[in-house]
Order: C-alpha cells, then sequence, then structure tokens
C-alpha cells in the first residue's frame, strides 16, 4: 500500500508530460516530412551532374602524387655508345651516300630523320642531311635547318655517321642519286638486301616517302643510336627554343604545375576516323564532306570505331577523366589543338571544368607568333616544346606527336603521360548519368593504371619504339633497394607505398591482362601498309610523279 503511495506522483507526473512529448513528436515528424519533400531523391547529389551544372565540388585529389610518376626516381635515360660501337670513321665508305625525303608533319618527320641516321649506320654510308616534306598535305615550306639546328645534329653525332649537308659534285654537275622505297619496319638485313647492292651500283640513293621504314627490333647498339639522335642530336633553332621557353615560363607564371592537352578533336580528324558524336544530319553532313577527300576511305562503323577505342574523348570526355584522375577546378592546362569540331560549345564543358585554359594564341601576342604562324611544322614546335616541359602531357589519341612525346618523356624521368584507355572508358562514358562520381572517379582510376607513363607500364620491346625506348631506360636498382630498406627503418612504409610496389612490377610478375594494349596499329600504320602492298593508292603523294594528286595521306591526318 505505500509503495503504491510512492509510485502515484510518478505517475501523475508522467501523465502530464505525454501530451507534451506528442506534441513535440508530431512537431519534428511533419518538419521531416516537409524537408524530405523539398530534397532531391537518395543519391541524386552524387551523381555526375549533367554539363550545364559542373560545380567544382567534382574532383577531389587522388591519393597519390598526381605530379609525378612513382618510383620515377628509380630510372633514367642510357644511351651511350658501347665499346663495341666502331667511331664512324672506321667504318664509314667514302663511296657511298644516303639521301632521305621525308613524309608527313614535323612528328612524323621527325621519326624518318631519327631513323635515316640508323639506316646510315647500316649501310656503312655517310648521310645527307634529310629533306623535309614540302609537298604533302601541311605545306610547309620549311627546310631542315629552318628547325633543327643542323650543326649541332651533324656535330653531336660525328662519331656515330658522317653527315653532309648536301651530296657533292660529280663531274662538275650535282649528283643525282637513285631513288628508291623501302619496305615499312625494315630490318638490318633488309637495308643489307635492298639497298646496299644499289649503293655499290650507283654510290648515292635516295629513299623517298621516309617514314616507319625501320623496325623496332633492332641491336641494342642501334636502338641507342635512335636514342642519340632522338633525344639530343635533334634540337630545335634558337628562335623557336627561345619562344617555345617563354610560353612554357608564362604557364609557369600562372601556376606552379600545369598540364599540356594534345586535344585532337579537329574536323580532319573526326571525319578521317570515321566517329559519330550525336551531331545530328549536320554532323554527319559536315563530316561526310571533309572525308571526300579521301577518295578511298573505307567508311568506317562509328559504334565499332569507338568500342575498338579508335575514337578521340570529346573535349567533355577529357575534362570528367583528367577530374577523375584527381586534377581539382584550380589546375592550369595548355591546350596543343588546331580548329575544334563545335568551336566554343564543344569546348564550354571543359573550360567549365577546367577554368585555367590556355593555348600559345592566348599567351602570346600575334605580333610574337607572327615568324612562326605561316610554317605549320614551327607552329607545331611551339606545342612540342610545352607539351614537353609541362608537369602531365595528355594525350587523346596515338599519332606521332603522341608516341614521340611518350617516349622523350620516359626517356627523361617518366613524367607523367596520360594516354586514355578508350577501350574501357567507352561504356563508362557511356552510362555516366548513371552513375554515382565515387563510382565513376574509381573506374577512371582503375582502367588508367597502365596508361599513366609510368616506370615498367609496358613490356620491353612492345609497341614502337619512339613511343617505349625500353632500351634506352636503366634502373638504379640499387637505389631502389636503399630506399626501401631505409623506408622499412623508419617505418614509413604503408598501405599507398605497397601500391607503389605493385604498380612496378617486373616484366615476369606481369601478365597480359595487366597489359595496356600497344599492339593494335594505329590509322598512319594501316594505310602505309596497305599503301606498300599495292592496294592503296587513292591518297599516294610519290615526289618522282609531278602530276599526282592532291589528296592528302592518311597518315598526316594523325600525325601531329
Amino acid at each position: 500500500m505505500s509503495l503504491q503511495r510512492r509510485r502515484y506522483p510518478y505517475y501523475n507526473r508522467l501523465r502530464r508530460l505525454l501530451p507534451l512529448v506528442f506534441a513535440v513528436s508530431l512537431s519534428l515528424l511533419i518538419l521531416f516530412a516537409f524537408l524530405s519533400f523539398l530534397a532531391p531523391p537518395p543519391g541524386d547529389s552524387d551523381r555526375l551532374p549533367p554539363r550545364v551544372r559542373y560545380t567544382s565540388r567534382i574532383g577531389g585529389r587522388s591519393d597519390r602524387d598526381i605530379w609525378r610518376s612513382r618510383n620515377a626516381e628509380f630510372f633514367y635515360g642510357c644511351s651511350n655508345a658501347t665499346s663495341k660501337f666502331p667511331n664512324a670513321k672506321a667504318v664509314t665508305r667514302n663511296d657511298r651516300y644516303l639521301a632521305i625525303a621525308t613524309s608527313g608533319g614535323l612528328n612524323q618527320q621527325r621519326t624518318g630523320i631519327v631513323d635515316a641516321v640508323v639506316a646510315a649506320r647500316i649501310l656503312n654510308a655517310t648521310l645527307v642531311v634529310p629533306k623535309l616534306d614540302q609537298k604533302s598535305y601541311w605545306k610547309d615550306a620549311s627546310e631542315f635547318s629552318h628547325i633543327f639546328d643542323v650543326d649541332w645534329f651533324m656535330s653531336f653525332l660525328s662519331e656515330d655517321v658522317r653527315i653532309i649537308k648536301q651530296l657533292p659534285q660529280k663531274g662538275g654537275r650535282t649528283w643525282s642519286p637513285s631513288r628508291m622505297r623501302v619496305p615499312r619496319k625494315c630490318n638490318e638485313r633488309c637495308y643489307i638486301n635492298r639497298v646496299l647492292p644499289v649503293l655499290h651500283k650507283r654510290h648515292a640513293v635516295q629513299l623517298n616517302k621516309f617514314d616507319y621504314r625501320l623496325s623496332n627490333k633492332l641491336s641494342d647498339n642501334l636502338q641507342k643510336l635512335r636514342c642519340r639522335v632522338n633525344y639530343h642530336a635533334l634540337k630545335f633553332t634558337d628562335p623557336i627554343l627561345t619562344m617555345g621557353n617563354e610560353l612554357v615560363r608564362r604557364m609557369r607564371l600562372r601556376s606552379k604545375h600545369f598540364i599540356a592537352l594534345h586535344l585532337r578533336f579537329e574536323p580532319d580528324m573526326l571525319a578521317f576516323s570515321g566517329c559519330y558524336y550525336g551531331g545530328g544530319d549536320k554532323e554527319k553532313r559536315e563530316l561526310a564532306a571533309i572525308r571526300k577527300r579521301w577518295k578511298t576511305l573505307h567508311i568506317n562503323n562509328p559504334e565499332k570505331q569507338r568500342r575498338q577505342g579508335r575514337c578521340p574523348l570529346t573535349p567533355e570526355e577529357v575534362g570528367l577523366m583528367l577530374r577523375a584522375l584527381g586534377y581539382g577546378s584550380d589546375v592550369h592546362i595548355y591546350v596543343a589543338s588546331g580548329e575544334v569540331y563545335g568551336g566554343e560549345e564543344s569546348l564550354a564543358p571543359l573550360k567549365a571544368l577546367f577554368p585555367h585554359f590556355y593555348s600559345k594564341d592566348t599567351i602570346a601576342t600575334k605580333e610574337e607568333l607572327e615568324p612562326f604562324s605561316s610554317y605549320s611544322s614551327r607552329m607545331a614546335a611551339l606545342d612540342f616544346l610545352v607539351c614537353d616541359e609541362s608537369d602531365v602531357f595528355v594525350t587523346n589519341n596515338n599519332g606521332n606527336m603522341a608516341k614521340i612525346l611518350a617516349g622523350r618523356r620516359r626517356y627523361f624521368g617518366h613524367k607523367p603521360t596520360v594516354r586514355p584507355n578508350a577501350k574501357k572508358l567507352y561504356r563508362l562514358f557511356l552510362n555516366k548519368e548513371n552513375t554515382t562520381w565515387e563510382e565513376f572517379t574509381s573506374r577512371v582510376r582503375s582502367f588508367q593504371r597502365g596508361f599513366m607513363g609510368e616506370p615498367k607500364e609496358v613490356r620491353a620491346g612492345r609497341g614502337e619504339f619512339h613511343e617505349n625506348p625500353s632500351t634506352c631506360i636503366c634502373e638504379d636498382t640499387e637505389a631502389k633497394a636503399k630506399a626501401q630498406i631505409e623506408s622499412r627503418k623508419l617505418g614509413k612504409k604503408n598501405k599507398s607505398s605497397n601500391k607503389d610496389a605493385a604498380a612496378t612490377v617486373t616484366n615476369d610478375e606481369q601478365t597480359e591482362e595487366d597489359e595496356p594494349d600497344w599492339s593494335e596499329p594505329d590509322y598512319e600504320e594501316e594505310q602505309s601498309d596497305l599503301q606498300d602492298r599495292g592496294l592503296y593508292n587513292g591518297t599516294s603523294l610519290d615526289y618522282d610523279d609531278p602530276s599526282t594528286s592532291d589528296e592528302p595521306e592518311l597518315e598526316e591526318m594523325l600525325s601531329d
């Protein structure tokens, strides 16, 4: 009885509080319902926004250093000749002269110049300074000495190959060499069997259309000679170097780091590729009209082209890929590109993602560029210099400039070089509206492993030697082992370093699935192979026949 009396005041107070608790609960419930009505559906804020709603929140830093390649400090370029490579004076025959006529734009011609030196060495011949292509699509009247420092070129290579500026006179007249072509990917035996007999007989030979006419598989000494030519002997002239370095300086004044993007989204490029970007009948009509320049160009299946990774990414897709890789909206971008298909409308999404958007035309005056603007190769050389000096280089196709720069950046310290894994990114971009940003970011970073220009991401000997000069890259294994020991002693080894170690596995540990697909040929290779077999002659420009068509060659459209 006494217990009931003690509990009674407690229950009495509780009954008085119940209406108040009920009122507060009801108010909170109404407020929650109101807020739920105003809020977007669950997960919408995490999805990739449409192109008109880009915000600075997209992106976020990666867990890695986005401005350098992992373990790059343990790799270095090594191209010195060995004791088994005799001096040029000991092997050069005085009655053999090799002249070269290159083909294509600046970087395609560069591959020809590099390989010409090696071809002369194989033949123990004196090399005449190569002639640059002045008649094809680019219509650039520049000579070798207008773009490259010819005296440096000759002196640097003097111990490897004897080089002269022009053929000597014979009987008081300029010597007329015998003209011929060699097959694509011609190896040492090929040159000895095909060219040497003509040299014995005529003493002077000119190889025409000289691009990619040397095999990727040569002796180590010849491969190292390739590297000495490409990375040391070929130096741009002082006016080009001065202007190019000034462009780099101006980019550095704007930001400590910057990305250089070779966009390759020009109308000619898209027409040639046979790709389609959703522009309806207008796009199909415009690109079809451009495609008529190549009378025998096959009509490709646009969907198949994209599935196979043969289509350049759109500017928007390039921007989203970079943001997913951890580059924020504050990053400065230098764009090396000609006329972009769709103009400002196509560029708008990229500029929204990266407002700090520059080109040589925006950071240099018209007067400063005037000495170069009438020459496509000299303008391309300026872009080449800025792209080479950039902290990160992004290429949107696998053409000649991309290959040359990828190899050069590997040789000089494995500076990050991003090549989109277009095959895998294709479906991801196709379904981007139904993908959360976190999922998109994770998958992009996964797909791009092996496509970032890091050490050992490609097996030695795979791909074009110009883009993967493995013979000329050495590893400081002692320094690497010492660094790993020091890291363990200091207790600084963490999950991140474990990932780094996994990313630089040895060739024996690497599986085919882990490697990027470098085996598929790019378009210029396919066209030249057809041309050499006599199956494709609609676009040939033969220097010996002045009546040939002015139609641009297919490989030129992807050259630079």
